[in-house]
């Protein structure tokens, strides 16, 4: 099953019996879509699904009771106008203390201080979340400041790490193993099960970090 109609130009692909992958344009659409869904969902107008998984442009639909026949649906709406921005950003207060903060100066060609001027300068979108429980992969840096992701991943990173990988900035809510290039760190929870929401981030939240007076 391939439909490349539907709101600009969806191509909807089977995953098993009872899951659909929706692949869009950019990563834009797939929010877009991702927010129209949630809306018909709360409205009791989307049929019965058991999860909506975002991505970065891909919007994954699990538990359908008919897959194709909402495959067919989908086709007929028209493409949803990019979700409306949060009223009031996350702020985050951060250390730029990172062990690659030096290394990504060197890969903008720009000073250690101009890296966390820049970083700290723009708001953020948390596009998706996955990876791990309370990860948002938040947009916003120009695309000539997307960065590799390290050859050889850590084994370990501290929770609360900062870090960038391609056009992406997120922060690990707990220690695990990753490859981003870390520039900071904070104290902020950003996974808290004993808090609702649990998550800090949500999709579609505006983000700014700030950087800790007297602390880089």
């Amino acid at each position: 099953m391939s439909r490349p109609g539907g709101p600009s130009g969806i191509r909807v692909l089977p995953v098993g019996d009872r899951a659909l992958l929706i692949e869009l344009a950019d990563g834009e659409a797939a929010e877009a879509l991702h927010a129209e869904l949630l809306r018909r969902r709360a409205a009791g107008t989307l049929p019965a699904v058991r999860e909506i998984v975002p991505a970065a442009r891909t919007v994954l639909l699990d538990g359908i009771d008919r897959p194709a026949g909402f495959a067919a649906e989908l086709a007929g709406w028209e493409a949803p106008p990019p979700p409306a921005r949060a009223a009031e950003a996350v702020e985050i207060p951060v250390r730029y203390d990172g062990p690659d903060l030096a290394e990504m100066a060197a890969v903008w060609k720009v000073t250690e201080e101009e890296v966390v001027a820049i970083h700290s300068a723009t708001e953020f979108r948390v596009a998706f979340c996955g990876f791990a429980p309370g990860f948002g992969y938040l947009t916003g840096l120009p695309q000539r400041y997307a960065v590799p992701r390290r050859a050889t991943p850590r084994t370990s990173v501290p929770a609360g790490s900062l870090g960038l990988a391609g056009p992406y900035s997120g922060v690990y809510p707990r220690s695990s193993p990753g490859g981003w290039q870390l520039i900071g760190s904070t104290d902020l929870e950003l996974w808290d099960p004993s808090r609702e929401p649990a998550a800090l981030l949500s999709p579609g939240a505006r983000v700014r970090f700030v950087a800790e007076t007297g602390r880089r």
